[in-house]
């Protein structure tokens, strides 16, 4: 056994003893019931679907004035992201829960925006459920288990990739919490992948007491809670073959390279159990409404914190965490800043920079995130189920996000995850510039198209949507009105 292997089991068990007692949160994506997966037909070569039209109802979906949206298909199976090529064609990422194969193709030959060609293919082992990673690069097909990153050969006018799957890297560590393998790519022949923290804040398992404590230094740290940077095109490649790009990282499922400015960009899972750690500090509340979900701009080198300290997006400043003396007031330097701090515990899972001609020219190199939504907020309603939107001006965002896409959740009070309808997982942008939205409860999939002549788009076409951040699941809760408890 190498001594990177050796390190690698020791640290793991360190972290699972570190994290035995914590419940699964919003990044733990509770397994979810599906339906069926359509039955199969015949591929054929396809023809691009350009502008088909919006269902009447938008597929239940509220968008701003101007956008609409049509199903592609109404349940391929618990889905986590997708990937569109540049015929249309859609791959998507299935959780693997029956041992059946894990990816399904999609293809539409009569231009109505439908998917009438449905094929499941990916012969690879299941190796957790929580897989989530499917891109389009360079010709390849990349997608991921919990454990493994694997490529295909993409032919043009086939729908099933050739031959079968190569191995471009494998995870040593055992299966585990937060395990999603997402990737980018630098197009300079680097591969981003996530390998993210197992536990909530690094707890000592063999301290006890009213509040949690945290091992210092943490152990692993710069194994995992971190992203790593690979060759793309390297076969049988593990975690020591890379070099560590950024660590203090907790979960990182939303990760993207931005071609505008040739830089890595993800929105991290933070930290949950601000009251339970830490009562004494943490109102209720708090723990509802912090930290925030971190919007970064990660260079290499980057420290981002966890688990030291958190970033509290009221404040506008990075916090000393409970478990390490913090009181929710006391701050600490030495770590990278997000660019901005994002609604908490809204769990995002996806983003993209959009760089289509279809939107208004405001959404261009703006950056679009799936946002899965919340559990564990009670006593206040949970939160998120949108896919927002951060304009970007100069290469920057402009500090203040969009509810772009909202109905996911199908009710206004979400007092459990398993009361929303859907929740929103995966972004792609097709050929004509459309967005594609999956979501992980059935597998529906919808296609967002801007209807209406570009240039006079105004800023009053936002109004709507706007308007929507006053639900309960979008809105900061007020502490006494919204409690749950108090106000059933």
């Amino acid at each position: 056994m190498t001594r990177f292997s050796s390190l690698v089991l020791t640290l793991f068990l360190l972290f699972v003893i570190g994290c035995k007692d914590n419940k699964k949160t919003e990044g733990d994506d509770v397994l979810e019931n599906s339906k069926e997966l359509p039955k199969e037909k015949m591929a054929t070569d396809s023809t691009l679907s350009l502008h088909p039209k919006p269902d009447s109802d938008n597929g239940e979906l509220f968008l701003p004035d101007g956008f609409g949206a049509l199903i592609v298909i109404d349940s391929v199976g618990p889905s986590r992201h997708i990937a569109v090529n540049d015929n249309n064609d859609i791959y998507v990422k299935l959780r693997i829960t029956t041992g059946d194969k894990g990816n399904v193709a999609l293809r539409d030959t009569n231009n109505d925006g439908k998917a009438d060609v449905v094929e499941r293919f990916g012969e690879y082992p299941n190796d957790g459920a929580f897989a989530t990673e499917m891109r389009i690069h360079n010709g390849y097909l990349y997608y991921s288990s919990e454990l493994v990153v694997y490529r295909q050969k993409l032919t043009p006018g086939k729908l099933i990739p050739d031959g079968t799957p190569e191995t471009i890297l494998t995870d040593q560590f055992p299966i585990r919490w937060h395990n999603a393998k997402s990737l980018a790519f630098d197009n300079k022949g680097g591969m981003f992948v996530t390998f993210s923290a197992p536990t909530n804040a690094c707890e000592d398992p063999n301290h006890r007491g009213e509040t949690a404590k945290g091992m210092y230094p943490c152990p692993g740290l710069d194994v995992l809670g971190s992203i790593w940077r690979f060759d793309e095109n390297k076969l049988g490649q593990f975690q020591s073959d890379g070099e560590i790009f950024a660590t203090g990282l907790r979960s990182i499922v939303a990760i993207s390279w931005n071609d505008e400015d040739n830089n890595l960009y993800a929105v991290n899972h933070g930290r949950d159990y601000l009251h339970n750690h830490d009562p004494k500090h943490f109102s209720q509340w708090q723990n509802a409404v912090l930290p925030a979900e971190e919007f970064m701009l990660i260079k290499k080198g980057d420290n981002y914190g966890w688990p030291y300290s958190y970033f509290d997006h009221f404040k506008n400043k990075r916090v000393l965490a409970p478990e390490y003396g913090g009181d929710g007031i006391q701050t600490t330097t030495g770590y990278t800043d997000p660019l901005m701090g994002l609604p908490a515990h809204w769990a995002p899972n996806d983003m993209l920079f959009y760089k289509g001609s279809m939107f208004p020219e405001r959404y261009k190199e703006g950056a679009f995130i799936a946002f899965h939504g919340s559990t564990n907020r009670s006593p206040y309603p949970q939160a998120g189920y949108v896919v927002a939107f951060v304009p970007f001006k100069n290469g920057k965002p402009t500090g203040k996000w969009e509810v772009f896409a909202d109905g996911f959740a199908g009710v206004d009070t979400i007092v459990d995850m398993k009361d929303a309808k859907y929740r929103p997982m995966g972004l792609a942008e097709g050929p004509d510039g459309s967005l594609y939205i999956s979501e992980s409860r059935q597998g529906k999939i919808w296609r967002v198209l801007y209807t209406d002549e570009k240039s006079n788009f105004k800023d009053s076409q936002l109004n709507i949507m706007e308007k929507r951040k006053s639900r309960s699941y979008i809105k900061t809760p007020d502490e006494n009105l919204d409690n749950l408890l108090k106000n059933p």
